[in-house]
């Protein structure tokens, strides 16, 4: 066969996986762009990793094809295509065009028809195939000389590929969706048959000719619901053959070109650079050669934004330094000390920052050139490294020195790994993830290896690329050095890149810069010393909880089976979709996207209101996730020096700027069952310490009384009101002292549930009354804060405007679905619209909350740390003789952390362990 393989391209695929995976950025005149974006970036790549061939691009023709003849209802579900997507196919093809590279559009037919054909005669003609594609039907076009390889994953599938996925090979995929259908192309398939059954029958019987040809020997196999199975593929035959017809890639279209017609051309670099400009993809003009304005695919991540100043010129090479001599090293040193900021990054034994040793450190002063400096690495052939006590004798002042900046991609680890060899890094200027973070929350992922290709167009040399994947993954202190050198040197170059491009962008809106500059950056050491602290727990009390949940589970099975009648797997969803719904005739409320009646949370919610059974299974779901989550584990995450669990803090994953914890995650313990408290009583605090709990109360609601300005809610606040019997006597027309228990829940549930935009459904179904019930609750409640029901509607009309909302200190979410002409969407988006607003504040709020706090406890002879920041609430351990006057200090700082219309109110608990501080 062919050494260079021809490559086709499913652009179709890659064209609405581009527009839904990528943020909706737009030029500077409101032009779409990001599909545009994501697809050229992949034909580029495919380009870069296919040299010498040929790169075709196929893409479905507009109307009707031989499916719709066959089956009028094929398709018949899918939206049309969105407005800001349709007008960025034309520009996709002209750019492709451009490129000079071969574009395909076939009426009557669909591009994987197209894809399907060349391929056949590629093949026949001894020239192997590479099909580029995100589409699963695909993989019935593979062969030993057709292989698929999707850009957006970074996997490819050759034959062993498709068995290892699917559980059976290529010649079996049409058989596959033919028997289970496809609900995004409306493929019928046969009722009834999902991917268990469907692998069941293909994997003993073969495809559907030897099914139905021996449907009796179907009862035999063994699997759930087999002895009815063959009536119902006997019912089902006409579907099932349908099916076979409409997921069949068809390899025979009529087509006027042949796989050797298929001719790359030069690029037209006039016309591409016409293009680029017009489209501002800043990094690509630069390519060519002329300078543009604007910035990379557009001026902000959604409708409008600030043009953002030049980025870095592209580095076209690389020069990378393995250093391995003290004069190299000093000389490097040397360059440090000069450079007004350098990227800085470490290599390490581990991801437990607690446990991690450095093996190596990496640094750049300029684009393109880096280098790292191996110290650690403990393979026999190793050649001379340098000695660790000298390098950290020469580099420790300068890594100390708050002076001298420095820039790395989430120095917060690199500064807790550095505290085990007893350095406090300083001198944190900038921190590419947070820079991204701040810019767009929700854009997309922080990582490097993602911001380096959307921003930089550079595909970074991945981990599982040196150092293996699984079981068998080395450490990087086991790395040879000729694959650590340019890997380590390479993370450093890069993030000296990332920042030279995202900072000017910070800096073209002011609020956002401070926002990085005044809460972000600043926490990165703060959190760093949190999570060092750690915090205590009693493995002891764990351990006598484990016992007691294992008992009330056995308890509550033994109740389940006696109501289901019979014994079942109550972790299986199959087996109690079949007792709830099959035997026990419950209602479907909700069924899963393969059709099959959902056994969800919500789901058993609802059905627990009217049946024992769902209600019993919620209990053991909950009890079972505390004990595999938190009284098995945390004993086990104890660290083995210092007897603590020592959480990772995450600035840069919630859209509202909220933090998240893991391992162990301590957002999610819950509160309001008495087994979520216990767990909260093995927190405790050591000998001669309380623990002291401080909260803010009621926090988003006062963020909600200053953002609408209400003048009755505000009121509620000043005089100290409880805020929840206030509305109920607004909404009940009662006094407050007639306000009853049930009224008052139900004025908190309003409370809380406008402000995440719950509707008249939704809370009827939270308080269990009529719909119209509800509406009038909700109606009366606007009446009585008219200035709540003003913040939601200017709020809607501005987001829509803008493309995002923003917090009190100028954080932003955008909303790429906020102009939507689905529904659906457009209404979840207002729905952020008004509340991340009062989510982010909050955030905002407890950061700047933890930043004063800490510089307290740092400048002052007080005995106290912080352990753990849990939603709304920070956590301390005091000295015995020192509770009263921190947790007066406490208070004081997180209540003025931010000034609002309406004061912010802490309440502080003490106690040997954190459940009785709360």
């Amino acid at each position: 066969m062919s050494k260079a393989p021809l490559v086709l391209v499913d652009g179709s695929s890659y064209l609405y996986r581009a527009f839904h995976a990528l943020p909706p950025l737009t030029n500077s005149k409101g032009q779409p762009t990001g599909a545009v974006k994501g697809v050229i970036s992949m034909l580029r790549r495919m380009d870069k990793d296919y040299p010498g061939s040929v790169v075709a691009v196929i893409f479905d023709a507009k109307g009707k094809t031989f499916r719709d003849d066959i089956y009028s209802e094929y398709k018949a579900h899918r939206p049309p295509m969105p407005d800001d997507l349709r007008c960025q196919i034309e520009p996709i093809h002209n750019i492709i065009k451009a490129m000079g590279l071969p574009l395909l559009i076939i009426d009557g037919v669909e591009a994987d028809d197209v894809i399907g054909t060349l391929a056949r005669q590629a093949t026949e003609q001894g020239v192997d195939v590479v099909v580029s594609t995100g589409d699963k039907d695909m993989a019935q076009l593979v062969t030993e000389h057709v292989t698929l390889v999707n850009t957006m994953t970074n996997t490819t599938m050759d034959r062993e590929g498709v068995k290892e996925k699917f559980g059976i090979p290529a010649e079996l995929i049409i058989d596959y969706l033919a028997l289970m259908g496809d609900k995004v192309d409306n493929i019928p398939g046969v009722p009834g048959v999902g991917e268990k059954t469907a692998l069941a029958l293909l994997q003993n019987m073969g495809g559907l000719d030897a099914i139905y040809g021996d449907l009796e020997a179907v009862r035999e196999l063994g699997f759930r619901g087999a002895k009815k199975m063959p009536e119902k593929l006997l019912e089902n035959k006409e579907s099932a053959y349908l099916s076979y017809e409409l997921a069949t890639i068809k390899v025979d279209v009529p087509l006027d070109c042949g796989p050797k017609d298929l001719l790359m051309d030069e690029a037209d670099q006039t016309a591409l650079l016409a293009l680029y400009e017009d489209m501002e993809f800043k990094t690509w003009v630069k390519e060519i050669g002329q300078p543009v304005a604007g910035d990379d695919a557009g001026v902000s991540p959604a409708n409008g934004g600030e043009a953002a100043p030049a980025a870095p010129a592209t580095v076209t090479e690389t020069e990378y330094e393995t250093v391995l001599s003290e004069a190299d090293f000093l000389r490097w040193l040397e360059a440090l000390r000069q450079a007004e900021v350098f990227a800085f990054d470490t290599e390490t034994t581990s991801l437990n920052y607690m446990e991690a040793r450095v093996v190596g450190v990496s640094f750049a002063v300029e684009p393109g050139k880096a280098a790292y400096v191996p110290f650690g690495h403990d393979y026999l052939d190793a050649p001379e490294q340098l000695s660790e006590t000298w390098v950290w004798q020469h580099l420790k002042p300068l890594l100390e020195d708050p002076d001298q900046k420095k820039v790395g991609q989430n120095l917060k680890y690199d500064m807790s790994v550095l505290a085990n060899h007893g350095i406090n890094l300083r001198g944190i200027a900038f921190d590419t993830m947070l820079e991204s973070y701040v810019l767009d929350s929700a854009g997309s992922r922080h990582d490097m290896d993602t911001l380096a290709e959307r921003h930089l167009d550079v595909q970074t040399i991945h981990f599982e690329d040196i150092a293996g994947k699984g079981a068998k993954q080395l450490t990087f202190n086991q790395i040879a050095l000729e694959q650590a050198g340019p890997y380590a040197a390479e993370d450093a170059d890069i993030t000296l890149r990332l920042h030279q491009t995202l900072w000017p962008q910070l800096l073209a809106t002011e609020t956002l810069a401070r926002v990085f500059n005044e809460i972000e950056r600043p926490l990165v050491s703060v959190l760093s010393r949190i999570e060092r602290n750690g915090a205590m727990i009693d493995s002891q009390l764990l351990g006598q909880q484990s016992v007691e949940i294992a008992e009330r589970l056995d308890a509550l099975e033994k109740q389940a089976f006696d109501l289901a009648g019979e014994e079942f797997n109550l972790g299986s969803t199959q087996q109690l979709g079949r007792i709830l719904f099959e035997k026990l005739e419950l209602p479907v409320i909700k069924k899963t996207p393969k059709g099959a009646p959902s056994t969800a949370e919500e789901v058993l919610q609802e059905l627990a209101l009217d049946y024992p059974l769902p209600k019993l299974l919620i209990e053991y779901r909950g009890l079972a996730k505390l004990k595999s989550t938190y009284t098995d584990k945390l004993p086990k995450m104890a660290n083995p020096l210092t007897g603590r669990v020592h959480t990772s803090y995450h600035q840069a994953v919630t859209a509202t700027g909220r933090l998240s914890s893991s391992d162990p995650n301590l957002q999610n313990i819950p509160i309001r069952t008495e087994e979520g408290r216990r767990i909260r009583k093995a927190f405790i605090a050591p000998k001669g310490y309380k623990i002291v709990a401080a909260d803010y109360s009621q926090i988003e609601l006062r963020i909600m009384a200053h953002l609408s300005g209400d003048a009755g809610l505000q009121s509620a606040f000043a005089q100290g009101l409880d805020v929840h019997r206030a509305t109920a006597a607004e909404v009940f027309g009662v006094g407050v002292e007639q306000v009853t228990s049930e009224q008052r829940r139900s004025a908190k549930a309003i409370n809380f549930g406008l402000i995440y935009g719950m509707s008249a459904f939704g809370l009827a179904k939270q308080l269990h009354v009529g719909r119209h019930e509800a509406q009038q609750y909700i109606d009366r409640y606007f009446e009585r804060y008219p200035g709540v029901q003003r913040y939601m509607d200017e709020t809607r009309v501005e987001a829509a405007e803008k493309g995002y909302v923003e917090t009190l200190k100028g954080r932003r979410l955008y909303l790429p679905e906020i102009n939507s002409r689905n529904g659906m969407r457009r209404q979840a988006a207002e729905r952020t619209a008004i509340n991340a607003p009062m989510q982010g504040t909050a955030a905002d709020i407890i950061k700047l909350a933890m930043l004063d706090v800490d510089s307290w406890l740092a400048s002052s002879e007080v005995d106290a740390r912080m352990i753990m920041q849990v939603h709304d609430e920070l956590v301390l351990e005091v000295a015995e003789d020192q509770v009263e006057s921190v947790s007066e200090g406490l208070k004081a700082r997180m209540e003025s952390a931010m000034s609002l219309d309406v004061p912010l109110l802490v309440e502080a608990g003490v106690g040997d362990n954190w459940d009785e501080a709360h």
